[in-house]
């Protein structure tokens, strides 16, 4: 690895752990609850960050990575959406007050760090070994996105979640919340003190599970968009770090961007789609800036049309 590479990837980890040692050791040092308004500073906040971490990237590697960066970092960001609705269910459905919602977020957010890195890793390496792969990808983003367009969350019942069910039938749960403890040592029915899980610890298990899930979209999309490893890490890092304030500030409302979701399904239709219309145009690729000018302009459109919607049903 060369020696600017290293330094790249020291500034990015440095820069991600001076955010989490803030997050939680000064501005969030004590559990309480959020505001929409601090929630959408901190989003702000967060986006800042990200497009200035950019233009770093376009003085390290140019314009195209620059793009692609944004481009992948704004597929994440709009995935997150479907992300934040799930995670309010499951808040929900274990009534998880909300001064406590952004600790389980926090400690999630470090797992799934962990989690991308491991997956992001496995799939530069597979696409090394074996380029072919990457059409599976185009055609699987294709797939998902048509998907998007018929499936509905208002349907999801988190309650029968498998993962939810296992967990209260095998592991130990208190019925009540102890503070923002994830464990606690109770006395069990033989008057022996024994290790109880809290419902705090079952939202964090089932934010990392949804996480999981939706890697598996996530991931293939952004390699679909890049196969540099730096490039798909950073991009899906900063989209997942700034995805706690946004969970706070859309969480209430996120089911009136009703149009939002079709105009992202249009965008992983169109990103699976690239590698096969450059092959057939026989290109190396479709150009990063114009990749991103037509994810902006649908994922616009889609916003758009959304406010539209709701100033229609408001009148």
């Amino acid at each position: 690895m060369e020696k600017s590479s290293v330094l790249a990837w020291i500034i990015f980890i440095s820069i991600v752990l001076v955010l989490l040692i803030l997050d939680l050791g000064f501005f969030h040092k004590k559990s309480r609850a959020i505001g929409f308004k601090e929630s959408v500073w901190m989003s702000i906040f967060y986006v800042v960050i990200a497009l200035c971490f950019g233009l770093f990237i376009w003085y390290l590697k140019g314009v195209n990575s620059f793009a692609e960066y944004i481009t992948g970092f704004l597929v994440e960001k709009s995935l997150a959406l479907d992300n934040i609705f799930l995670i309010s269910l499951i808040f929900a459905n274990l009534s998880v007050p909300l001064k406590y919602q952004h600790r389980v977020l926090f400690w999630g957010i470090l797992g799934v760090i962990v989690l991308r890195g491991v997956m992001i890793g496995l799939g530069a390496h597979i696409l090394n070994q074996f380029g072919w792969v990457l059409y599976i990808f185009g055609a699987f983003m294709i797939i998902t996105g048509i998907k998007m367009f018929f499936i509905s969350h208002k349907t999801i019942d988190i309650s029968q979640n498998t993962l939810l069910l296992w967990m209260r039938k095998h592991l130990n749960i208190t019925k009540e919340l102890h503070d923002e403890k994830f464990y606690v040592y109770q006395k069990n029915d033989k008057k022996k003190y024994k290790l109880f899980f809290t419902p705090l610890f079952v939202a964090l298990v089932m934010v990392e599970f949804i996480d999981l899930i939706f890697a598996v979209d996530s991931i293939p999309a952004i390699f679909a968009i890049t196969q540099d490893p730096y490039i798909v890490y950073t991009s899906n890092i900063f989209a997942i770090l700034g995805l706690r304030a946004l969970y706070f500030a859309l969480a209430s409302i996120v089911d009136r961007f009703y149009y939002l979701k079709y105009a992202l399904a249009a965008v992983l239709v169109f990103i699976g789609s690239k590698i096969f219309i450059a092959d057939f145009m026989n290109l190396a690729k479709i150009p990063p800036v114009l990749s991103l000018s037509i994810t902006l302009f649908i994922l616009t459109l889609g916003v758009l049309f959304s406010v539209l919607k709701e100033r229609n049903s408001r009148r």
